[in-house]
């Protein structure tokens, strides 16, 4: 049976080259345990999942955040925040100045055991990402499973509660931005407009606020990659993405400022390849969290295949929304 991984890393590519430039954020995934399951999530994270970053890693991460190289440490999972070593990595990286963004789902903010992590969070002033696929309940209950989104609004207004969200808490470092990905095998809408659309719908029905949507594109990789396998439409959604290439994007990619790592310290251009098992290589040689410690990866090509058309359809994705 065919499944995406062996159909998007072929012998080649006619995805342009792209080289990386300076590594300024380093994005962590703790491990693949969530409390969620989500039929868009390229991770295929879940409650049942047992993969966690182990304390040897850890510790080369701490010793990578002392040296202050990066300025932004963008933790994910999985939910980030059920690795036992959340808070100590959060403290580590504030203690050196370096941004910190939690990619969180919302609903694990109302979890028993981690009623007190937003007020953490907010202590320590890190930027949350959650996701929030839609504003109309019966789409973000398809995608993330029944209830969620009362659950992702309660948590919304937990975090106003403390500040973030509104148009001057980012000065005060507490932003909270939502994460739109489309339902279905189609692009994200205009950023800017849907955004708009957000702002108004969830205040006028819940009077709540966040800062700015990011819209991505849904890859089609792991556990979504197999519903398009299953219903289809697979060829069709590639065919899609190499339709609405831009050019523009290229310069603005992730991959090239952005060092995603594994639960096992295994370095990758973007968290995408990191699901396909796809690491990077300087010299043919596979990377790992330690190399950071003595190895220049500026300038090294990135490891691409036709998923990348992904990244550069339409307005361009990324982990930070749309590129243009």
């Amino acid at each position: 049976m065919r499944d995406s991984r062996a159909l998007l890393i072929k012998s080649s590519t006619d995805f342009p080259p792209v080289n990386r430039a300076k590594s300024e954020i380093l994005q962590v995934n703790l491990g693949y345990l969530c409390n969620l399951s989500c039929v868009h999530c390229h991770v295929n994270a879940g409650p049942t999942r047992t993969e966690m970053m182990d304390d040897e890693t850890l510790s080369i991460l701490l010793e990578i955040i002392e040296t202050g190289a990066f300025r932004t440490l963008d933790l994910t999972g999985g939910a980030p925040e059920m690795h036992p070593a959340f808070s100590k990595l959060v403290l580590a990286a504030r203690a050196k100045n370096m941004e910190v963004i939690d990619r969180c789902n919302l609903t694990i903010l109302l979890e028993p055991g981690y009623e007190d992590m937003a007020a953490f969070l907010a202590a320590n002033k890190v930027r949350v990402v959650a996701s929030l696929p839609c504003y109309l309940e019966e789409n973000v209950d398809k995608q993330r499973g029944k209830g969620v989104y009362h659950s992702s609004i309660d948590a919304i207004r937990k975090l106003n509660a403390l500040g973030y969200g509104y148009e001057n808490s980012a000065s005060a470092g507490l932003i909270l931005d939502l994460v739109y990905n489309p339902v279905g095998a189609h692009l994200p809408p205009p950023q800017q407009s849907l955004q708009q659309d957000y702002k108004r719908e969830l205040a006028e029905r819940f009077d709540i606020h966040f800062n700015q949507l990011l819209t991505i594109t849904n890859m089609p990789i792991s556990r979504f990659g197999a519903v398009l396998l299953s219903q289809g439409d697979f060829e069709p959604y590639m065919a899609l993405l190499r339709e609405n290439f831009n050019a523009q994007t290229l310069p603005s990619l992730m991959c090239r400022n952005t060092i995603s790592v594994d639960y096992r310290g295994r370095l990758y251009d973007c968290d995408f390849n990191q699901m396909l098992a796809f690491p990077m290589k300087k010299t043919g040689r596979e990377l790992h969290l330690r190399d950071l410690l003595e190895t220049n990866i500026e300038g090294i090509p990135v490891a691409i295949a036709d998923h990348c058309f992904g990244c550069t359809a339409g307005a361009g994705s990324s982990c930070g929304g749309a590129l243009n």
